[in-house]
C-alpha cells in the first residue's frame, strides 16, 4: 500500500484515529513526492513539522527512480493530472502496491491503479 499526501495529513489530525490504526497495522509506503508535498507547506506549525518528520523518518519512503518518472511522464501524456499526482500513481503502478487515497477521482481513470478510500464508508453514513 502507498499512501497519498492528503491521507497523510488527515490521520494527523486527532478525530482520525481510524487512519493512524490503519496506518500501524499495515505500515503503508510513501512516495518521496509526498514528503515534499507535506513537510513542504508554507504553514505548518514546528509541532505540525516535527511529527511528519517523525511520521516520514519511521515510513519506508519510496524514491523518484527512473521508472517512476517514465510511468508519471506516460500518464501526464494520456490524461491531464498534476504533477504530483502522475508521481504518486506512478510510484504505486511501479512497485505494484495499492494507493490510499481520498481523492479517487483523481486516479479513477488508470484503469491498471488499485485504489482504496477508506473513508468510503464514513461518507456513505
Amino acid at each position: 500500500m502507498l499512501l497519498d499526501s492528503n491521507i497523510i495529513i488527515y490521520a494527523a489530525k486527532p478525530e482520525h484515529i481510524g487512519l493512524r490504526e490503519l496506518i500501524a497495522e499495515k505500515a503503508p509506503s510513501v512516495s518521496t513526492i509526498s514528503q515534499i508535498e507535506v513537510l513542504g507547506y508554507h504553514q505548518l506549525t514546528p509541532t505540525e513539522k516535527q511529527g511528519f518528520e517523525a511520521f516520514f523518518s519511521a515510513s519506508t519512503v519510496l524514491p523518484v527512480s527512473d521508472v517512476v518518472v517514465g510511468t508519471a511522464i506516460k500518464l501526464r501524456q494520456s490524461r491531464k493530472m498534476s504533477l504530483g499526482d502522475s508521481i504518486v500513481a506512478g510510484t504505486a503502478l511501479t512497485y505494484d502496491l495499492t494507493l490510499i487515497t481520498r481523492n479517487t477521482k483523481d486516479f479513477k481513470w488508470i484503469a491498471e491503479l488499485r485504489l482504496f478510500n477508506p473513508f468510503d464508508d464514513q461518507e456513505s453514513q
